[in-house]
């Protein structure tokens, strides 16, 4: 047996932004993807610590209030029996949804009465998803916004215009012959998201750092999501360089040591902007270029993946 899939996830914009009522948005990445199976001969010990992972997670949803979601624990047992895991090719701590997809596939395949992707998506049923997956979810990250999952559960860009107005929404279409890009930058390593969420609420305790969230993060953050879906290219790339600048200036401790070089290289001489994909601390960067070519060539040593060709 192997279920449907569920891909990664790239927030393209609003880290943090988010948590404080930026707008953000979403777009699912299916490069990489991972569903549930159940193999009939032996599992290997990447499937077998998969296991261990979705019998773990599974087991933390007895705790979640049957008002807000109910699951099917019969065809649990029976599965869990068989020895399910996630078939997954999505790294772990790299700021690209593995414990969103892995929560869609369990919604998607437990849930008693789930809400349908073919339903109509209004706010108010994204609302109610967003709530389930944020409770499922909080199992990995000890508190979570619940986007990750819905993005991957409904593989369609969304849109976060706040906490409380969320809808799906409609992308430029790609252009394969396009000299801009959005790309990964593989830092190497894991990234540790509650330690590096845990940095960001305490920094939010200072009033300097506070008032740069309120008034500038917050604000840019807004116009590159505009600038984005209405193609307003021009602009989004004046504004992600100002981004990119607030980023590496107030969020420095969550962009990797070896990676700050070339960080400022970028916005110095505007080959490539680099900002957070995630919580940062490691894993992926995201980075936005107007000519592909040149900034390939100019981080040629490092592991480059493409996002998004416009």
């Amino acid at each position: 047996m192997k279920g449907p899939f569920f891909c990664a996830k790239i927030l393209l914009f609003g880290e943090y932004g988010i948590i404080k009522n930026s707008k953000g948005l979403l777009i699912p990445y299916n490069y990489f993807k991972g569903s549930l199976k159940i193999s009939k001969i032996e599992l290997n010990i990447l499937q077998i610590k998969s296991h261990k992972r979705v019998n773990d997670f599974i087991s933390s949803l007895k705790l979640i209030d049957s008002k807000v979601v109910c699951f099917d624990w019969d065809k649990i047992r029976n599965d869990i029996q068989k020895k399910i895991y996630f078939d997954s090719n999505i790294p772990q701590g790299y700021g690209v949804g593995s414990s969103g997809a892995l929560v869609a596939a369990v919604y998607d395949r437990y849930a008693k009465n789930k809400i349908s992707v073919l339903e109509n998506l209004n706010n108010q049923r994204l609302q109610k998803l967003k709530l389930i997956f944020s409770q499922m979810e909080s199992f990995f990250h000890g508190k979570s916004s619940g986007f990750d999952p819905l993005n991957s559960y409904l593989s369609l860009p969304i849109l976060i215009n706040s906490s409380e107005n969320i809808e799906s929404t409609v992308i430029p279409s790609q252009n394969m012959n396009g000299k801009r890009a959005v790309f990964l930058l593989d830092s190497g390593s894991e990234g540790k998201t509650a330690s590096m969420v845990k940095l960001f609420m305490e920094n939010m305790k200072s009033e300097s750092f506070s008032k740069m969230m309120k008034d500038q993060f917050i604000s840019i953050t807004d116009k590159c999501v505009e600038d984005f879906l209405k193609s307003n290219y021009k602009n989004l790339f004046m504004h992600l360089k100002e981004l990119s600048k607030l980023v590496f200036k107030n969020f420095n401790p969550m962009i990797p040591d070896e990676y700050k070089d070339i960080w400022l290289k970028g916005i110095n001489n505007n080959s490539y902007y680099l900002k957070l994909c995630g919580s940062g601390g490691g894993g992926y960067i995201l980075g936005f270029t107007q000519n592909w070519l040149k900034a390939k060539e100019e981080l040629e040593v490092y592991n480059l993946q493409t996002v998004y060709l416009f």
